[in-house]
């Protein structure tokens, strides 16, 4: 039998990862929502409100455990098998519980979203955010650039895996090597780079920042529509039972999973209002945190002629920033 390659183990190893971390995303996914549905299961008199900071309290101890467990054991999760693990969950428990007792276009609506979520997590995941390939032999020009790479350009940069990514010589313009940052997670440069999103296992770029803020969008209002559909399931549910005597398994995993979209609906409202601001006012994420490390954003102030001088200041800028209008023109039309 001949020898296994190099390449072939490499393969195996990395589906072999894969299949851990994925088992380990399982459990994780499992324990929370096995913690989410003990919350009603004990307190089956509380009100929404109050079951919501408790949900909020059992979604953390759970953390805390397993992120405890996987330093012990040495393994890790992977963010987009729990997002797709939540996402059929959710959808399955509306199909086989709520969908009941919901109007046949509330109906339709519900199950395009889902459809659509499943569509958009497949595609950010393959979509190339803007990898660019920079010659070795011209790195000074990406960082004398006045809108440079400044973060570890002298690290070796590994190909990256788009079939058609940009190489850029030292005879372009400066314009193309506009914000073309660098992130430490994937060890390439992209251009517009926003950040590194865990949850969608990949880098948001220029290439996939609309489809980014889209899917975004999308888990808000599906979340929304979940919830506002499960409270009609509750309410009819116990219109239609004068006794008092429901199906405690179905109510509770009703409860326990508008609590889980609920608490996804807090921090995604408030991610998905951040990321209109950055578009209406064309700043990313990665340069908002880091300002201080792109000249462009730094605007130094000197002290005024005849005042006591205390030494120049420096404050932020945003070159980039054209108007809202101007600003969300480019942001839709930006994915070269």
């Amino acid at each position: 039998m001949a020898a296994e390659s190099g390449e072939q183990r490499r393969n195996r190893r990395t589906s072999s990862d894969l299949i851990s971390r994925c088992s380990t995303s399982f459990v994780y996914f499992s324990l929370i929502q096995l913690a989410l549905y003990m919350v009603p299961y004990f307190f089956p008199n509380f009100s929404l409100l109050t079951l919501l900071p408790l949900s909020a309290v059992a979604l953390l101890a759970v953390a805390a455990v397993v992120r405890c467990c996987k330093r012990l054991l040495r393994v890790r999760a992977s963010a987009p098998a729990f997002v797709f693990l939540s996402i059929i969950f959710v959808w399955g428990v509306y199909i086989g519980v709520i969908r009941q007792v919901i109007s046949p276009l509330m109906d339709f609506i519900l199950n395009t979203e889902f459809l659509m979520l499943m569509v958009g997590l497949c595609s950010i995941l393959s979509t190339d955010p803007g990898f660019v390939t920079i010659e070795s032999s011209h790195p000074n020009k990406l960082v004398e650039s006045p809108v440079s790479v400044v973060e570890a350009h002298s690290k070796e940069l590994v190909p990256s895996t788009c079939d058609m990514p940009y190489v850029f010589s030292a005879e372009e313009n400066a314009f193309q090597l506009q914000r073309v940052r660098y992130c430490g997670l994937c060890r390439a440069y992209v251009k517009g780079f926003d950040h590194h999103c865990p949850a969608f296992g990949n880098c948001i770029g220029q290439k996939n920042h609309v489809l980014f803020v889209i899917l975004l969008a999308g888990f808000f209002f599906t979340e929304a529509s979940y919830v506002a559909s499960s409270s009609q399931y509750s309410a009819k549910i116990k219109i239609l039972d004068k006794t008092g005597h429901l199906a405690s398994l179905s109510i509770n995993l009703v409860i326990s999973t508008t609590m889980f979209s609920l608490l996804q609906l807090l921090w995604q409202g408030v991610f998905l209002a951040w990321h209109i601001y950055c578009v209406c006012f064309n700043i990313r994420t990665d340069e908002w945190i880091n300002w201080k490390r792109y000249p462009e954003f730094n605007l130094t102030v000197h002290p005024e002629p005849g005042r006591t001088p205390n030494g120049s200041e420096t404050r932020f800028t945003n070159p980039y920033d054209k108007g809202i209008l101007s600003n969300v023109k480019e942001f839709l039309t930006a994915i070269g």
